[in-house]
């Protein structure tokens, strides 16, 4: 029999005999709240674990509002304005919600804002612009013709997240909570002698559930409340006179608002960063570490657990940087949107466990009319399935209205089968790591291992046309037989490490992903083109290795076989010839799917394979180089057919097609985990149909199975 617990669900004052009877139905072992719901005083005395959400920046509106100037604030920078004349006035709130956000009329405006000359890149001299409170205007001496930006403070006056909860449910009569500035050390003490008064008042608690820290990534709205500028990993709304004059301290070097607002890109993920922006980063993290063990601390001081949200004010906390295992949790829990994100979440180390909070969201933006809550539901663990079984997490939970869930007919019954599934990988496992490959594979990119499982994404999980053509790698290779390592180009400067034996880079031109002017280090592109000639494996997608130089487009454009046409060799004719018949397209039985693709591919040299073309143009191209082979994906979106591609591609790469069916399914829409030390395997079905499938071990035919829609099979060995 399967043994139950490893289970969170939620609650609500209106919901007390459905929590019992649910919790008793599903076997859940802890129950939580939630932002909008309140945990009733008769499930405290339940058995089982109870998670209290916990914030530390707001809920407070009496302290936020009796000191103003240590509410939050986040670095904002205006359009861009044409100056027609000689002046130029401009409004600073324009476009922005003036309900979330307050301009900082506090602090010193020559001191901590920044006019810009946006056509020379210069900086407006303090003596030429002025502040009008009056108008909420700055006023420019100006060059006609001429474009610039006000960088500038403003106070976080409705804290983020309650305003996006607010508006996505619809709330009529909740006040708009105000955010705090915990850095700073008059809240600071506020806040712990709060939490500690917590603690005691609420024995029956046995979680804290940090929702989350300091730090709200960025969350703009605009003057419509409609979201402005979403930025999950952002740390604009990380600053304050007070923090920034520690930056100082620290960094030994005068702090600038361009080190934040980044001409307007807010130091998006996809930017390559900055010395600056890094040196911020590594900053915030020593601080942010530093002041949550002290919460932490407190919280064990009452005997109780503390759990971090990985989300909301997540921001400095880095769960893969340096200094994350130092704040001493006892868990992360996150929200699982794929296995990508499942794996952003389980292979976090430093904790004692981890619990990943399942979609969808118990909210009326899917529980409608319009939605199909089942459908989701079935999705979004399908992708983390394949996950969970190369990194399980160790819990798995829901948020939201429970009332909702409830009343959907079918709906609590769709997920027993997914939380049957997830013991059944932790007790027919008995914890053991599912056999992966002899070899590892390193996800290139200018960011390395502090953005694990970050790669290429907007905002957790949220589709983009732009790039789901690159994140396909990423989702696919979550689930996959494969050590991942992610690694910079700083590393690659250290040494590649000699476990490594397929390095992928994928992405489009100038972004953090490809890597921008690092491919013209004589340094890095020397050991890759050594690595790869001295039998490594090189994979692209998109526009690796790109940067105009030297006559060439991708600066690995000989370990690859392929350039990009850009209209500089229109005049040179090109006779690429297509031959599918290759070992990566064996098993493949549709069209590939490259996604947006990437147009105006070509092959060059005298070592490559052309295996899929769009007219005159290619798609995927094999290349040896010396003893070391490459292959370019033109896009790869996640599909099961892509997932298998990539596999074949990588044990290609690797010069290791004999090894690939050690343990291997021949249907590409299921996928298989081995567990050597418990002789067993298991087959999942990716599929909503009924599919048929070839098991083979050790490169044998070992029998034929039948599996049903979405099925998970063990198989005792």
């Amino acid at each position: 029999m399967i043994k139950g617990g490893r289970l969170t669900i939620p609650t609500d004052l209106d919901m007390i005999k459905e929590t019992l009877a649910l919790k008793e139905e599903l076997d859940a072992d802890a129950i939580r709240d939630c932002d909008g719901t309140i945990m009733p005083d008769e499930l405290l005395e339940s058995n089982g674990k109870i998670y209290a959400t916990y914030y530390t920046t707001r809920k407070d509106n009496e302290w936020a509002e009796a000191n103003p100037e240590e509410v939050q604030q986040e670095y904002l920078i205006t359009d861009r304005y044409t100056a027609r004349n000689t002046t130029l006035e401009i409004k600073l709130m324009h476009g922005f919600h003036t309900q979330q956000l307050k301009v900082n009329e506090i602090d010193d405006p020559k001191e901590w804002w920044e006019v810009i000359d946006r056509t020379t890149g210069e900086i407006v001299p303090t003596d030429k612009w002025n502040y009008v409170s009056e108008t909420g205007c700055v006023v420019i001496e100006t060059i006609k013709y001429h474009e610039y930006t006000v960088s500038f403070l403003a106070f976080l006056i409705w804290d983020p997240v309650h305003m996006y909860n607010f508006i996505t449910n619809d709330w009529k009569d909740a006040p708009h909570q105000c955010t705090f500035d915990v850095r700073q050390p008059k809240t600071q003490a506020h806040v712990k002698e709060k939490l500690r008064q917590f603690c005691i008042d609420n024995p029956h608690i046995d979680v804290i559930r940090f929702t989350t820290f300091f730090h709200q990534f960025t969350l703009t709205f605009d003057d419509q409340k409609r979201e402005k500028y979403v930025e999950w990993f952002g740390y604009s709304a990380s600053v304050s006179p007070y923090i920034l004059r520690q930056f100082e301290k620290w960094a030994g070097y005068k702090f600038r608002p361009e080190f934040i607002v980044d001409q307007g890109y807010h130091n998006s993920i996809f930017r390559i960063p900055s010395k600056e922006f890094r040196d911020f980063i590594e900053f915030q993290q020593i601080e942010v570490s530093k002041l949550a063990k002290e919460l932490v601390d407190i919280v064990h001081s009452y005997g109780k657990e503390a759990m971090m949200f990985l989300g909301d004010h997540w921001i400095g906390t880095e769960p893969f940087g340096k200094h994350f295992e130092n704040i001493g949790l006892d868990a992360v829990v996150g929200s699982v949107g794929n296995g990508v994100t499942m794996r952003m979440i389980s292979d976090i180390k430093g904790v004692k466990y981890t619990e990943g909070r399942f979609l969808p969201y118990f909210f009326p933006d899917v529980f409608n009319e319009n939605g199909d809550p089942i459908k989701e539901a079935n999705e979004n663990w399908l992708q983390a399935r394949r996950a969970m079984l190369r990194s399980p997490l160790d819990r798995i939970g829901y948020g939201g209205y429970l009332k909702l869930a409830v009343e959907w007919p079918g709906f609590i019954d769709t997920i027993k089968n997914v939380i049957s599934e997830f013991r059944q990988i932790h007790e027919y496992t008995n914890q053991t790591k599912s056999y992966t490959a002899p070899f590892k594979v390193a996800i290139l990119n200018s960011w390395g291992s502090i953005r694990r499982w970050m790669n290429n994404q907007v905002h957790h999980a949220i589709w983009y046309r732009e790039i789901y053509s690159y994140v396909g790698v990423i989702e696919c290779l979550s689930g996959m037989p494969i050590d991942v390592e992610f690694i910079s180009f700083d590393d690659v400067r250290n040494g590649i490490d000699s476990d490594i034996k397929v390095i992928i880079n994928a992405g489009t031109q100038g972004t953090s992903w490809t890597g921008g002017d690092n491919w013209i280090d004589e340094e890095i592109v020397t050991k890759i083109r050594e690595f790869v000639d001295l039998g490594g494996g090189f994979i692209g997608v998109g526009e690796p290795t790109s940067y105009q130089h030297q006559g060439r487009f991708f600066q690995l454009s000989d370990v690859m076989g392929v350039d990009k046409e850009v209209g500089f060799t229109l005049s040179h004719d090109k006779y690429n010839t297509l031959n599918a018949k290759h070992f990566i397209l064996e098993d493949i039985e549709e069209p590939v799917d490259f996604g947006e693709g990437m147009a105006s591919i070509y092959a060059q040299g005298d070592n490559y394979q052309v295996l899929a073309m769009d007219q005159k143009y290619c798609q995927l191209v094999t290349n040896q180089y010396g003893k070391g082979r490459s292959v370019y994906f033109a896009g790869l979106p996640y599909s099961p057919q892509n997932c298998r591609l990539l596999l074949r591609a990588i044990y290609f790469a690797a010069s290791e097609e004999n090894n690939m069916k050690k343990y291997f399914v021949t249907n590409m829409n299921t996928e298989i985990a081995a567990f050597p030390s418990v002789n067993k395997v298991v087959i999942i079905n990716n599929s909503n149909n009924d599919v048929k499938t070839d098991l083979y071990i050790e490169g044998k035919v070992h029998g034929t199975y039948d599996l049903k829609a979405m099925e998970m099979k063990w198989i005792e060995l």
